[in-house]
């Protein structure tokens, strides 16, 4: 399911326009977006927790050239799903 397929489902379940559904998914996905940048972690009780993980920096091989390279320290959103998700799948 993609962002529209979910805009759809809610609109269903909601009984509400397309129009209002695709806002409410929009304000979901920045107010988990504002959590991560202030608290580091948003966890939704029953389906999971969306934190940020830090990655060190590290060496690689460029593919093409075979030559190493240094790969920059990062950060990444990481997904831990609760018991309730895992059991449903």
């Amino acid at each position: 399911m993609n962002k529209a397929g979910l805009t759809d489902h809610v609109a269903q379940e909601t009984g509400s326009s397309k129009a209002f559904a695709e806002s409410c998914v929009a304000a979901v996905m920045a107010g988990i977006r504002q959590g991560l940048e202030d608290d580091k972690s948003v966890q939704l009780v029953g389906f999971g927790t969306f934190v940020v993980r830090h990655r060190k920096a590290r060496s690689g091989v460029n593919p093409q050239t075979g030559e190493a390279i240094q790969i920059m320290a990062s950060k990444t959103v990481g997904f831990k799903p609760s018991k309730t998700l895992k059991d449903t799948i």
